[in-house]
């Protein structure tokens, strides 16, 4: 199967000018030491793309939960578009085994790296837009994000609106000078509606637990009862 055929079947979408999606798909690294006419690097759109990207979450967000505050909608919308995120959605999609990289990125192993799949897929997304307009965009965002979306509809929104995770962090950081560890315990369930059970332990200390859908939902349940476990009256910090 061609590139071109697979990243139809990857991204669900045709490009009606396979150029984009080439350039897209074309890392910096691979362009080093060549002076091929018209070749050029994913960075342009990848700039693009994080405005399109912030844009149509922003209008869901906004759409979605008009009771919601500008700073909820500012939070939710940076931990949906973070690095962390849009690297798992990418990984999710199989997006590493599209791109084009130089000899040094494959050596480095390049196609599992964070930042460079974040920004690869922010360049798709710039190139499906330039292609296709917003409807289909719009489209491929929303489905890309659909786990994360989910979440917001969940009883658990709560936890989605707190970074749980960072202010437990931040209290091991000053108590205990240790970082807390999370264990996934269970997965129940069908494949595509999971849940998980995740444990938070200090040194070996059990703070708390959780459930959720995702595996991240889960570990916010699970530093949310540890910091309602040290912030009751009844606890000692020895």
């Amino acid at each position: 199967m061609s590139v071109a055929k697979e990243a139809d079947r990857v991204l669900g979408y045709r490009f009606c000018n396979p150029g984009f999606l080439e350039e897209a798909l074309t890392h910096r690294s691979h362009l080093q030491g060549k002076s091929v006419p018209g070749n050029k690097d994913n960075e342009r759109l990848e700039f693009l793309g994080d405005a399109v990207l912030g844009l149509l979450v922003s209008e869901y967000l906004a759409d979605t939960f008009p009771e919601w505050t500008e700073g909820e909608l500012s939070h939710i919308r940076a931990r949906l578009i973070g690095r962390a995120s849009l690297a798992e959605a990418a990984r999710q999609l199989g997006l590493g085994g599209l791109l084009r990289l130089g000899p040094g990125e494959e050596r480095t192993q390049g196609r599992e790296k964070s930042s460079l799949l974040a920004n690869a897929l922010e360049a798709v997304i710039a190139a499906i837009y330039l292609d296709g307009g917003l409807v289909p965009v719009r489209t491929f965002v929303l489905k890309l994000l659909q786990p994360q979306l989910r979440d917001l509809h969940q009883e658990n929104v709560a936890a989605f609106r707190q970074d749980y995770k960072s202010q437990f962090q931040e209290w091991c950081h000053q108590h205990v000078r240790r970082l807390p560890v999370y264990h996934v315990m269970e997965e129940s369930g069908p494949d595509h509606h999971k849940t998980f059970t995740v444990t938070v332990t200090v040194e070996q200390t059990l703070y708390g637990s959780g459930k959720g859908l995702r595996k991240k939902i889960a570990e916010q349940q699970a530093a949310k009862q540890a910091l309602e476990r040290i912030l009751s009256p009844t606890h000692s910090l020895t």
